[in-house]
């Protein structure tokens, strides 16, 4: 685990082929781990200049005065050999190897080479065909994606370089905060299951999404898999679940796709999260890392539209989540104060003449019911109603109470108001979307988790009485 302290926690960094001229790649690195506040020392290589970027630049790693625990190697792939030897002489610890032209090509012997050169070193490798890595609580952003990461709780693994750029903007434009964002590329040494190993135990992590193609050693993802699985959940995007698909991934990172239905029972077994689409995995990943854990007591949908309620429930049940009726107690509470026609079974459907507090207080009698075990609040913007109100007074109520005491997922169905709202809501870790679909998609899966990772328990634990 040393050289994945130092890949995460490097007290020293040199980016090789730091480049002064904006727009390249080993200018955009530098700049990332320059102006994302990296406090370690920070050696520029480039034999054809002096000063990068205000700081002193050096002709060879061996040339450096300081010892180096991170090097981003960005250069053309048919130096990266030479690189690789230099670094290692230096005494580097582990490389981020950015350039294309491996394994993803054909050129199986070069990508196989550099494994081989680096382990002479004792150095280990990320990458290469990658864009590099952020770790937030490092403040290290060696990158050439954007600089501004929110810091938070998700890691987020990607085996595509372009889409894991996009999607690291998207964090920032969604207020999702993330932990770490690691490109992994064609993986010729560090995997999935390595990094798996070392976010089980990263305090700063409490969610892991990982963008897959392919994985080479499928028992070995398994057995590390179905550890974490139990302490963190893992929401997996796998990508190739068609044969076209399956082509595509091939030509993008040499990975093989392999069978679907192997995969999915891999999934399953692990107790991993399989999300049909990036924006699912995500809305999942933001829930599962902003919520407290569900207690196995009943789920409450609480909605001011009874047609909203019901593609909710419809979502729950192809999910494999039947509700049961609300709790007595729950029911007696709200009788007191909703409408007389007003629906009491679960969905409870407050109609749309309750006003703007009267919706919040359904959603906190919800809530705060000792009986219930999360909630599903679907609203209906309405002419009695305003999103924003709702979603202050919501926000203030929480936290009055000290923070959430179960998950509370919510729906903010209607116009631009609503997206005020969705963002008020998610910037205080209440997490919110605009459809019904997506938060009864977000809560079944929080529901889900905690079968899932009783099932894997258990199951670890009959292995290991076999083995013992």
């Amino acid at each position: 685990m040393e050289a994945l302290e130092a890949l995460f926690k490097p007290r020293s960094i040199a980016v090789v082929g730091a480049s002064r001229k904006p727009g390249k790649i080993g200018y955009e690195i530098l700049f990332n781990i320059i102006n994302y506040g990296f406090k370690g020392k920070v050696y520029p290589v480039n034999p054809k200049a002096t000063e990068i970027l205000g700081l002193r630049a050096f002709p060879s790693m061996k040339s450096i005065p300081g010892s180096v625990d991170l090097v981003v190697v960005s250069v053309p792939a048919r130096i990266v050999l030479d690189v690789i030897d230099d670094a290692g002489s230096a005494g580097a610890k582990v490389a981020l190897v950015i350039a294309s032209g491996f394994k993803e090509v054909g050129n199986v012997e070069l990508e196989n080479e550099l494994v081989r050169r680096a382990r002479k070193w004792g150095m280990r490798v990320l990458g290469p065909n990658i864009f590099g890595m952020v770790y937030t609580p490092s403040r290290l952003n060696a990158s050439f994606g954007p600089t501004n990461v929110i810091p938070g709780k998700v890691a987020f693994i990607t085996q595509s370089g372009a889409l894991g750029i996009a999607l690291m903007g998207m964090t920032i434009v969604e207020r999702i905060g993330v932990s770490s964002i690691i490109s992994i590329g064609n993986k010729a040494d560090i995997d999935d299951a390595d990094l798996l190993q070392y976010l089980e135990n990263d305090p700063n992590t409490s969610v892991i999404l990982i963008y897959l193609e392919g994985v080479e050693d499928g028992r070995k993802f398994m057995e590390v898999a179905m550890e974490v699985s139990r302490r963190k959940p893992i929401v997996v995007i796998k990508a190739g679940r068609t044969e076209v698909g399956a082509k595509a991934v091939a030509s993008h990172t040499g990975s093989l796709a392999g069978n679907v239905a192997l995969y999915m029972t891999l999934f399953r077994q692990a107790g991993i999260l399989q999300a049909n689409t990036v924006e699912e995995a995500f809305d999942w990943a933001r829930a599962l890392s902003s919520l407290p854990p569900y207690n196995g007591k009943p789920l409450v949908i609480v909605t001011n539209g009874g047609g909203a309620g019901v593609v909710a429930t419809d979502v729950l049940a192809e999910n494999g989540i039947r509700l049961k009726a609300s709790p007595k107690s729950l029911v007696d509470e709200v009788r007191e104060f909703l409408p007389s026609f007003a629906a009491l079974g679960n969905p409870i459907d407050v109609t749309g003449m309750i006003d703007n507090l009267g919706y919040v207080r359904a959603v906190m009698t919800a809530l705060r019911n000792e009986e219930v075990g999360a909630v599903l609040a679907i609203y209906c913007q309405t002419a009695v109603t305003d999103p924003t109100v709702i979603a202050s007074e919501l926000v203030n109520e929480v936290r009055r109470m000290g923070g959430l005491p179960k998950p509370l997922v919510i729906a903010m169905i209607g116009g631009e108001e609503s997206y005020w709202a969705i963002a008020k809501l998610n910037s205080n870790n209440i997490p919110a979307y605009l459809m019904p679909e997506r938060a009864a998609s977000t809560i079944a899966t929080i529901v889900k988790y905690k079968s899932i990772r009783d099932e894997v328990g258990k199951r670890l634990s009959e292995l290991k009485g076999i083995s013992h």
